[in-house]
């Protein structure tokens, strides 16, 4: 079993070891002023493919896929192209990383014939940098075994294949060399460009989507502060210094403040259950 597979399955407690990798990470906490909501997050993997071989995954990604407790969904994967990913995949291609997707990603996305959601299981937030490697694990060996496209769609957000795997060669790197919570901190970047989408551009923010993913509240950026990309810096600086030192610390660091006021219903893959911070003018 390799490093990173191992420290994962500790740190999600499916690993009979003397002690887990997630004993050494710090809680990480909500805000005060704010009731805790008992919703929590799930991964929805898409993956695309060229033939209804995509549904069967070889024995090596299955295994994978079950020994992190995530689960194919039967219901909406189908052996046949959907006519609205070509739509879906270009409103989701991340457009902050230079060159995130090509011409030839794009292509694939047109010619797919068949389509295949993967789902966690609900993540609690001590755990969720984990299960974010764990679903970035199977991104990588799924794209090995012939997956032609990738989307997260619990934030909406999709990469090419090489960047998707460029991010799991980052989240090795972390695992290999870093130890206790640096490991922590560099995973959740890492999972966090993977799988959150910023900025969303909303009437008076810039706004990101999928922090909850690795445990985190949304940081909303006033547009009145500058560019978009202004505001994808802001959000990424607070968000690494969320995981780093913890929400509260951030907050009371930043003199900001956590909400519970948010446009999705608690049962959309979207909403967020630590929140949202809103950076003034």
């Amino acid at each position: 079993m390799d490093h990173l597979r191992r420290q994962l399955l500790k740190a999600v407690g499916l690993f009979a070891a003397s002690r887990a990798w997630a004993d050494d990470q710090p809680s990480i906490q909500r805000g005060t002023d704010m009731q805790p909501s008992s919703v929590k997050p799930r991964h929805v993997l898409c993956f695309l493919g060229r033939n209804d071989s995509l549904l069967h995954p070889p024995k090596a990604v299955a295994k994978t896929i079950a020994d992190f407790n995530f689960e194919i969904d039967r219901t909406y994967s189908q052996a046949k192209p959907d006519p609205h990913m070509e739509r879906s995949f270009g409103v989701c291609w991340d457009r902050v990383f230079p060159n995130a997707w090509t011409a030839a990603d794009e292509a694939a996305v047109a010619s797919h014939k068949a389509v295949l959601y993967v789902l966690s299981p609900p993540l609690e937030q001590p755990k969720s940098v984990a299960y974010s490697a764990a679903a970035l694990r199977i991104v990588e060996e799924m794209i090995e075994a012939g997956a032609t496209a990738v989307k997260g769609e619990s934030a909406g957000v999709a990469h090419g294949l090489k960047r998707w795997m460029q991010l799991a060669g980052e989240c090795k790197a972390a695992a290999q060399t870093n130890q206790g919570l640096a490991v922590t901190t560099a995973m959740s970047r890492t999972c966090r460009l993977a799988f959150a989408k910023r900025p969303l551009g909303g009437d008076s923010y810039n706004e990101s989507v999928g922090f909850h993913l690795v445990g985190l509240p949304d940081v909303y950026v006033a547009k009145s502060r500058g560019s978009d990309r202004d505001a994808v810096k802001l959000m990424d600086e607070i968000a690494d210094a969320m995981a780093e030192r913890g929400i509260e610390a951030t907050l009371r660091d930043r003199k900001l403040t956590l909400s519970r006021e948010q446009d999705y219903a608690e049962d959309d893959f979207k909403f967020n259950p630590y929140g949202i911070i809103r950076v003034g003018a």
